[in-house]
C-alpha cells in the first residue's frame, strides 16, 4: 500500500504524524511524496484557528473531489472538535482522533480495503516511547504530556486533546537517549503546556529537563510552550534547569492580552503582573534569554483601552518573538457565545501590533551585529544556505555549513525575523 501524508499544525501534531508513519512503514507500507502516487491519503488536521480550519477544509474537499478513487483518512484535532462538519464534507472518509494514534494501522488498512473505520475519543495511550519516523534526522520531538488543565474560554483544542496526561519520566528519558545515540542534536520537548508536566502524577518539568540534559552527548534541548499559571510552583527550579548549557535560552510564555480584565474573561488564571514577574526572574538569571509570547487581538470583550494595555505591555516586555492571532469563534469554545467585535477594528489593531512587533525584533537583532554566536546547524534553508540556531534560539543563516555541527559565526546582517552570519 502506498500512502501520502500531509500534516497541519503544531510540533505535537508533527510528532503524531511521525508516529503514524513509523507504524505504517513497520507494517511494510510505503510513504510517497506525491498524492498522485498514493492509494491512501492521510490528512493530519489542526483546528486551533479559523484560517487553519478553512485551509484543512479546502484540502479535504480537494482530496475527496480530485481523487475519488483514493481512500481518504482524516486524523488530528478536527476529528473530535467538529465531526459533524467533517462527516458533511467527506462522508466516505475514515477518521483517527488526536488521541487514537495507536489505531493508525487498523484504520488505514481498513480504508484501503474499502471499509470506513472511525476511531475517536480520549484514550489513555502513551505516545512517549513509540517509534517515530523523523522528518529531520537531526531533530527529535519528545512528547512529554498531552492535554491540559486549563479551561481557556477561546480554546477548542482541549476538546480534542482532553485532560492532562503526563507520560512516565523513565519512558521519555529512554526515548531521548535513543534519539541522541541515533545522531539527533536537538530534542524538542512538546505538550499543550510543558509546564503542566507531572501535575497529574506528582512530578515536575524541571527534574525531567535535568534528567534529559544529563544524557551524554553534545545536543540542545528546546522546551516548548508553558502556560504562565503552570510555571509558578516550579519557577526557581525551572530557571536553574534553563541555565544548563544544553538548554536553549528560549522561553515561550503566552500572555494573550495585556488587559487584566480580558485575561479574567479568557479564564487564563494569572495577571499581567504575574506574567512580568516570571519574565523578570528568568531575565535576571539568564540575561541572554529570548522571550516568545502570543497575543490574541480582538477578543470579544477587548475595547480600545484593553488593546492599548496590550500595546503597552508588549512595548514594556519587548519579546524577541511575538505570535499574533486575530480572534475568531471556534467550535465548542465558551467565548463563541459572545458577539465578535468589528472585523475592521480587529484588522487595524492587528496591523498596529505587527508594526510594534517588527520594530522591537529589529532593534533587538541589531544589537547582535558583529557579535560572535555559537550556532547549531539543523537544516538547509528553503531559499538557500543553511539554518542554524544560537544558544538563545535565534535563527541564523549561513552560506555553507555541515549539518549537525556546532560552529562559531560572526553576525553580519540583522533583520526582524532572522540573522545572517559568516563562519569563523
Amino acid at each position: 500500500m502506498k500512502i501520502y501524508l500531509e500534516t497541519f499544525g503544531c510540533t505535537f501534531n508533527q510528532a503524531d504524524s511521525q508516529i503514524m508513519v513509523a507504524s505504517l512503514k513497520k507494517a511494510g507500507h510505503e510513504l510517497v511524496q506525491l498524492q498522485d502516487d498514493a492509494d491512501v491519503v492521510i490528512l493530519n488536521s489542526c483546528y486551533v484557528k479559523l484560517p487553519t480550519e478553512q485551509k484543512i477544509t479546502n484540502r479535504i474537499k480537494m482530496a475527496d473531489s480530485l481523487y475519488p478513487q483514493k481512500k481518504l483518512v482524516v486524523a488530528g484535532c478536527m476529528v473530535d472538535i467538529d465531526p459533524e462538519k467533517l462527516d458533511r464534507i467527506a462522508p466516505n472518509a475514515s477518521w483517527i482522533g488526536a488521541r487514537q494514534i495507536n489505531s493508525t494501522l487498523e484504520v488505514v488498512e481498513a480504508a484501503f480495503n474499502g471499509e470506513i473505520k472511525r476511531k475517536t475519543g480520549h484514550s489513555c495511550e502513551i505516545k512517549a516511547g513509540l517509534p517515530k519516523k523523523r522528518f529531520n534526522p537531526l531533530i527529535h520531538v519528545l512528547q512529554i504530556a498531552e492535554g491540559c488543565q486549563g479551561i481557556c474560554t477561546y480554546c477548542c483544542t482541549r476538546l480534542a486533546r482532553g485532560p492532562l496526561q503526563s507520560y512516565p519520566k523513565t519512558v521519555i528519558t529512554l526515548e531521548a537517549e535513543q534519539a541522541v545515540k541515533e545522531g539527533c542534536v536537538e530534542l524538542q520537548l512538546t505538550a499543550q503546556d510543558t509546564a503542566a508536566y507531572g501535575k497529574d502524577t506528582g512530578d515536575k518539568l524541571s527534574p525531567l529537563i535535568d534528567t534529559i540534559t544529563s544524557i551524554k552527548g553534545n545536543f540542545r534541548v528546546r522546551v516548548g510552550m508553558m502556560h504562565p499559571q503552570s510555571v509558578n510552583d516550579d519557577l526557581e527550579s525551572l530557571i536553574e534547569s534553563f541555565k544548563n548549557e544544553k538548554v536553549y535560552k528560549f522561553l515561550h510564555l503566552p500572555i494573550q492580552t495585556g488587559s487584566n480584565q480580558v485575561l479574567k474573561d479568557m479564564n487564563r488564571g494569572y495577571t499581567t503582573m504575574d506574567f512580568k514577574e516570571i519574565v523578570d526572574k528568568f531575565r535576571q538569571k539568564i540575561p541572554e534569554l529570548s522571550l516568545a509570547t502570543d497575543v490574541i487581538v480582538g477578543y470579544p470583550t477587548e475595547d480600545d483601552s484593553a488593546f492599548h494595555d496590550t500595546l503597552n505591555l508588549i512595548n514594556d516586555i519587548k519579546p524577541d518573538f511575538l505570535h499574533i492571532s486575530k480572534y475568531q469563534h471556534r467550535p465548542g469554545a465558551i467565548s463563541s457565545k459572545l458577539e465578535e467585535i468589528d472585523h475592521q477594528t480587529m484588522k487595524n489593531r492587528s496591523r498596529e501590533l505587527n508594526e510594534l512587533k517588527s520594530k522591537i525584533a529589529y532593534q533587538k537583532n541589531q544589537k547582535l551585529l558583529n557579535t560572535i554566536q555559537n550556532i547549531l546547524i539543523t537544516d538547509k534553508g528553503p531559499k538557500g544556505g543553511f539554518v542554524g540556531r544560537s544558544s538563545s534560539y535565534k535563527t541564523i543563516i549561513v552560506d555553507r555549513a555541515p549539518l549537525g555541527e556546532f560552529l562559531p559565526v560572526k553576525i553580519t546582517e540583522a533583520k526582524s525575523t532572522y540573522l545572517r552570519g559568516e563562519l569563523i
